[in-house]
């Protein structure tokens, strides 16, 4: 077997969807595991749909997600050009061979001709209005004129697209490695333009040629490419280059999250949440659209998310770095039906890689955003502390900074809840007391804080459990959070003090209110 060899080839005409990103990773992985070879190609043979930096931000995305080409624009490799745009007379020399052979053919048609062809058809009652076997004998191409007439209206400049010339009757079968066989017949398939009139190649006969003269020995792509597939497969044959048609593998959608249809940019607006894997800013309107990245994601959480979607590696397992989902990847456990799109299993994934960053790195982060964002100053030291205390239940880095401002700043609204439930002349003692015992320490850790507590309660024979949230609410506000006892050591017993002995006021305010 010949060394793997695979591509992902986007177009750059917008931002590069995540749908895009997983047909990469997948195309990556498979590569990886194989030992095998992974290229970028551009495919910008449309032109009129070409968006300037579109290029750019794929090869940007590619990079975030660790999943580097080995050969593609800007890289080199022995197979190059890898911008389409670049290949044009390596089209125009295989289409001419094409035509030469009677395998395509000139086509002379406005637009105007062909909406008349198939308003014509339509009132015939005839259901397949394509450009095809029947209805090419009545067009303008050059298998209606003479050779002369052909070469008159070239050599006038008369402008024509060339067309592929579907075979009549013919079945086209081919393998599919996720759906299995597929069988079309010839005839529900038009005489599909191969080349513009602007003198581009179309997708189809360049994406083919391409992947021919780059030896490519798989094609991984989504879905929405299964039905081009046919043509495809018959341009290989039509070059006499059956033996190196590469596999396919067409990937599942990715559907809304609920599974009603495929997943869009409206979907994840109206879901608020990214659809882009970086911020991407549209040329035209100037509108910026947040991508995963600035929203907070890790680039490990979203390959790992991304691997599963369609994907199913078997057994328990979730967690997978890039290793992992080299080591475990196969294409024979890639699923036929689409895969809803859970935004919430992509902030688990990201909640769990949150975890595995250095504390100091994300310390830095923390520092930053509360500088930036409320104009606190904080030591490294400090933001070590945030980081240690809220790891746990945060989802982004952005969010330490928001979390944290009790840390900062005294409560300035209390849970009312807690306090018309649990607030009474014992509790306020027991506050109290507490308090009075902090008043004479400099310094406390967390757990000498938890033991004070418990000594405390139990010295004027009260349950700590009757006490402690009203101790979290008079010093964080909140009647639930993170380690207490940690908290009470970061900002230390002076300003616990001052913090209980201020919400007692308030709680009896409170209280009188709710009453």
């Amino acid at each position: 077997m010949s060394q793997v060899r695979v591509r992902f080839a986007p177009s750059p005409t917008g931002g590069l969807h995540i749908g895009g990103v997983r047909t990469a990773i997948f195309n990556y992985l498979y590569a990886k595991k194989m030992g095998g070879t992974f290229i970028l190609r551009i495919e910008d043979t449309d032109q009129a749909r070409f968006v300037a930096g579109a290029e750019s931000y794929i090869k940007e995305t590619l990079s975030w997600c660790n999943i580097n080409p080995e050969e593609g624009p800007d890289i080199g490799g022995d197979y190059g050009p890898y911008r389409q745009s670049e290949r044009k007379t390596i089209y125009m020399d295989y289409t001419q061979q094409l035509i030469d052979e009677g395998k395509a053919y000139y086509a002379f048609d406005t637009p105007d001709e062909i909406d008349q062809m198939r308003e014509k058809l339509k009132r015939a009652g005839v259901l397949n209005l394509n450009y095809n076997s029947a209805s090419r004998k009545t067009m303008t191409n050059s298998l209606t004129l003479s050779k002369d007439e052909v070469n008159e209206k070239l050599e006038a400049g008369v402008p024509y697209v060339v067309r592929f010339k579907m075979p009549d009757k013919r079945e086209i079968r081919f393998y599919d490695m996720v759906r299995g066989w597929v069988l079309v017949h010839s005839s529900t398939l038009d005489d599909k333009v191969i080349l513009k009139s602007d003198g581009l190649a179309t997708y189809h006969l360049a994406n083919v040629i391409d992947d021919y003269l780059m030896k490519i020995t798989h094609v991984i792509r989504g879905e929405e490419w299964l039905p081009s597939a046919p043509l495809h497969v018959l341009l290989y044959e039509a070059f006499n280059w059956e033996s190196n048609m590469p596999d396919y593998a067409h990937l599942p959608l990715i559907m809304k999250p609920d599974g009603k249809g495929k997943l869009s940019k409206r979907a994840a607006d109206k879901g608020g949440f990214p659809i882009f894997p970086l911020n991407w800013t549209d040329p035209s309107s100037g509108e910026i659209f947040q991508g995963f990245r600035e929203m907070g994601f890790s680039s490990n959480a979203v390959v790992n998310f991304l691997s599963l979607l369609g994907w199913n590696p078997g057994g328990d397992q979730e967690i997978f770095d890039l290793k992992g989902l080299i080591k475990n990847f196969s294409i024979e456990r890639i699923g036929k039906s689409g895969t809803n799109f859970d935004f919430e299993k992509a902030k688990w994934f990201n909640q769990y890689y949150l975890k595995t960053i250095k504390f100091e790195s994300l310390a830095q982060v923390v520092i930053k955003d509360l500088y930036d964002e409320y104009s606190i100053e904080c030591s490294p030291q400090l933001g070590k502390q945030i980081v240690e205390l809220f790891v746990q239940r945060v989802t982004f880095p952005r969010e330490f900074a928001s979390v944290s401002q009790f840390i900062f700043h005294k409560p300035q609204l209390y849970d009312q809840k807690v306090i018309n439930k649990k607030w009474n002349e014992k509790s306020k003692n027991a506050l109290n007391v507490y308090a009075n015992k902090l008043d004479v320490l400099t310094e406390i850790t967390g757990d000498e804080a938890r033991e004070l507590f418990q000594r405390t309660m139990a010295s004027i024979q009260i349950n700590p459990g009757k006490v402690l949230q009203l101790l979290r609410v008079s010093i964080t506000g909140e009647g639930s959070g993170p380690d207490l006892m940690k908290i009470i050591e970061i900002l230390g017993p002076f300003e616990i003090s001052k913090r209980i002995r201020n919400a007692t006021e308030q709680f009896d305010h409170i209280k009188t209110s709710l009453l």
